[in-house]
């Protein structure tokens, strides 16, 4: 198969397209021909060799990648369920290898199936993992309540747009988010259901003394001191990563024990294989909010041989939505009693906006932009 190896820590130019053997699955595993391969921040900083120390995550060589949209390739001793050709999408919940390639091999808990639902997937990988780490994060640590206020750091990245769907879909009352100035044109733009979304950088200001009962962060440096004085009492303040790359950023704890704060941290890399049973529901509720309208983004498709181009895009912040890589473009259409859906997933890159995958492909060249939604349920702005 064809993949993209690491092949030492370092630069963008370590991404590297490589022939490698077809991998089988083993007990409790499923293998998928993969239609499409989130590119993530995460993959971004593991190639850098930030987490090089951190146990079970890869050492080069090792193949990137953790979310895959793709059909049913094969199945593992003990697993049911499921069917060849039959239409899937993977969580991030694995070592944080795999996905750059032509087959990815995943533990079964961490697959959800798509069979009866409508969504493009490109679109499918693009929001139903993050929507997933947003509905795991807001009821198993946030612990979100009917009715409250929402704020979304980053509102366009690729995590932080999976917060406002689930949000609402938890009873939320009010979901603001912030992004940077450069940004608020795009963010006119988004088809996220937002309230509102403001410059970071008139915080707090801007929100004229209005607080928060959740403040998501997957931002960090400035912005998370900033976020202290936005938290209602009794508020939560929810880290979820650290794009801009402040490693040594410090809150002063005096503040949140006399404001009766709490600040907590959500990783679904480190939480699912402690909580495999969570992982299905969430992606369904995920699939669920997408199919509704409620998670939007724009994705745009590139050729697996463009990953290292992807990450330096990433790396240089000239990203808005969602990055996917397409290993199989003119490749062997699926195997199965699915592979209606299959062969328009596996179609060359459209640029058609809303296309459902029962659209007709059309002609423009793989690696075309392309703005993909759910076509199911109302769109919310």
């Amino acid at each position: 198969m064809k993949a993209i190896q690491v092949s030492s820590f370092g630069a963008p130019e370590v991404l590297r397209l490589a022939e490698l053997p077809d991998p089988a699955p083993g007990p409790g595993e499923v293998t998928i021909d993969v239609t499409y391969a989130a590119v993530g921040l995460i993959d971004v900083f593991i190639r850098q060799g930030l987490y090089r120390d951190r146990p079970g995550l890869p050492q080069p060589p090792y193949v990137p990648g953790l979310e895959v949209a793709g059909t049913v390739r094969a199945l593992g001793e003990g697993v049911a369920g499921f069917e060849v050709g039959e239409p899937v999408v993977t969580l991030s919940a694995n070592s944080g290898t795999g996905g750059y390639a032509a087959i990815f091999v995943s533990d079964a808990a961490y697959v959800a199936p798509m069979k009866d639902v409508s969504l493009d997937p490109a679109l499918a990988v693009a929001v139903v993992p993050n929507g997933a780490t947003a509905h795991l994060a807001l009821t198993q640590i946030a612990r979100i309540r009917d009715g409250e206020q929402v704020l979304v750091h980053g509102a366009l990245g690729g995590l932080a747009a999976g917060f406002p769907g689930t949000a609402r879909q938890l009873g939320a009352s009010r979901v603001v988010g912030t992004v940077r100035a450069s940004d608020l044109d795009a963010a006119q733009q988004a088809r996220l259901p937002y309230d509102e979304i403001i410059d970071s950088a008139e915080l707090p200001a801007r929100l004229a003394g209005e607080r928060f009962d959740i403040i998501i962060d997957p931002v960090g440096g400035s912005v998370r001191t900033a976020s202290i004085d936005l938290l209602a009492p009794g508020g939560r303040l929810l880290l979820v990563g650290n794009a801009s790359g402040d490693w040594n950023h410090q809150i002063d704890s005096n503040r949140i024990w006399r404001g009766n704060l709490a600040v907590l941290g959500f990783s679904a890399g480190s939480f699912l294989p402690g909580h495999k049973d969570l992982a299905r529901p969430a992606a369904t509720a995920a699939i669920i909010a997408a199919a509704a309208g409620l998670a939007q983004a724009h994705v745009e498709t590139l050729p697996l041989s463009s990953a290292a181009a992807a990450h330096e895009r990433l790396e240089n912040h000239s990203v808005n939505g969602r990055l996917v890589l397409h290993p199989r473009a003119g490749g062997p259409r699926p195997r199965g009693r699915h592979a209606r859906w299959s062969r328009t997933a596996t179609r060359p890159c459209t640029t058609a906006p809303s296309t459902p995958a029962s659209s007709p492909a059309c002609s423009q060249p793989c690696g075309t932009p392309r703005s993909v939604s759910s076509t199911r349920g109302p769109v919310l702005f």
